[in-house]
């Protein structure tokens, strides 16, 4: 699905020209990238995250944010880093629509080996992953990264204190 032209910058960010809207891509920072616009405005919340896409990513990032949702039902919502966030203890997951598919940050960082190879399919650079767009997008797979997050989130929260 080709959503907008995408232009890399040096920097991480991208500006999806067509749509009008910022986001940050962990594998954008080739060097080679061309300065970024300053005249938009960053989304304040994630419904206008949401509202600068079309219908049908509009449907996808929903879908997305209701099952993360229903997998995490006391963590709040933000924008960090120009993505929708979903906090707990800290940051628990992020989530960002590109040209070519919806990116998914970070992945669990435990699991047991059948989990870790269904995310091989997905893995992208540097602790990101990649759901294309052409594709069908794995909500059930979500909320169990999701589910898996929570557990680490409040896991290390506990460790913490029992360190203080």
């Amino acid at each position: 699905m080709d959503l907008a032209r995408y232009y890399p910058s040096a920097g991480g960010f991208a500006y999806l020209e067509a749509i009008g809207h910022w986001a940050v891509e962990n594998d954008a920072a080739n060097g080679e990238g061309v300065d970024m616009r300053t005249d938009q405005t960053a989304p304040r919340n994630i419904d206008e995250y949401i509202a600068g896409f079309p219908q049908a990513v509009q449907e996808i990032l929903e879908k997305i944010r209701m099952t993360i949702r229903e997998a995490a039902p006391g963590a709040e919502e933000t924008i960090k880093y120009q993505m929708p966030t979903f906090a707990l203890k800290g940051n628990l997951v992020h989530f960002a629509a590109w040209k070519d598919h919806i990116g998914f940050y970070p992945p669990p960082s435990t699991g047991n080996e059948k989990l870790r190879n269904e995310l091989s399919v997905y893995q992208g650079e540097k602790g990101s992953l990649k759901f294309p767009l052409d594709k069908p997008i794995p909500f059930d797979l979500i909320s169990r990264i999701v589910k898996l997050r929570v557990r680490e989130d409040l896991d290390r929260a506990t460790a913490k204190q029992k360190t203080k």
